[in-house]
């Protein structure tokens, strides 16, 4: 039995394609990360209206929930302005206080900055125009101020070995360090070919992450290296090559 949910969101797809769309988030984040060291009372984020119309921004924190709203989300994190209207062309600065929680003092904590893009109604002529809300998330790093080691140089502690695994080949890398480690794209480089590419991904502090190999079922021959794209704490690319654990 259909449940009057269901039909609802029968209707909305059909209403969908029958519906031109208007498609254009404009509203861009000074910034693909946020490190928020424990230490400071603040730490602020820019936003850039780069369209040709005004704009309504929300932003609100998470703990891992893609799913949350600014209702639900749970987050020892406020934001001010929470909510503000974006002219085009113009800038604006939001605040992200941490507002008290027991967090480990010997690792980085996640959370997620949530910002989401309502477009203006469309008028006149485009009264019909199915108009849709954007939303982007970037990773936010809580980060404690005696931390050992430079986060920077985190990649490098990182200890890489290649294994069998049902879909394929994995590379797994274990970090012994209390930073979060991001990448890019993680593959192998066997006699000096990359193959087996992926869209990357991450390791938490003192945890291990399997990275799938994209095409590899078999271990290649050769001399084998780890080929892995780090992205730093100010959004930089970083290509390296690591040694393979036996």
């Amino acid at each position: 039995m259909f449940s009057f949910n269901h039909l609802l969101q029968v209707g909305v797809i059909a209403l969908a394609a029958l519906l031109p769309r208007v498609a254009d988030a404009s509203v861009v984040i000074g910034g693909t990360r946020v490190v928020y060291p424990a230490q400071d009372k603040e730490v602020t984020l820019k936003f850039m209206n780069e369209g040709e119309r005004a704009a309504l921004v929300q932003v609100w924190l998470d703990d891992g929930d893609d799913q949350s709203t600014p209702d639900s989300a749970r987050a020892p994190f406020a934001v001010t302005p929470p909510v503000f209207r974006l002219d085009p062309k113009k800038q604006q600065t939001a605040r992200i206080l941490f507002t008290g929680a027991t967090l480990p003092a010997d690792r980085e904590t996640l959370y997620w900055l949530n910002m989401l893009e309502i477009p203006p109604k469309a008028g006149g002529s485009a009264a019909n125009i199915l108009q849709f809300a954007f939303r982007t998330r970037i990773k936010v790093f809580y980060r404690p101020p005696t931390l050992a080691g430079e986060p920077v140089l985190a990649h490098q502690k990182l200890r890489w070995s290649l294994h069998a695994a049902s879909g394929g080949l994995v590379m797994r890398a274990d970090n012994p360090t209390p930073y979060h480690v991001n990448f890019a794209s993680v593959g192998l480089s066997a006699n000096g070919t990359e193959m087996g590419m992926q869209g990357g991904g991450m390791v938490a502090p003192f945890a291990q992450a399997d990275f799938q190999l994209e095409g590899l079922s078999t271990r290649p021959s050769g001399e084998l290296k780890g080929a892995i794209t780090v992205i730093n704490d100010f959004g930089a690319l970083v290509p390296t090559q690591v040694a393979l654990q036996p």
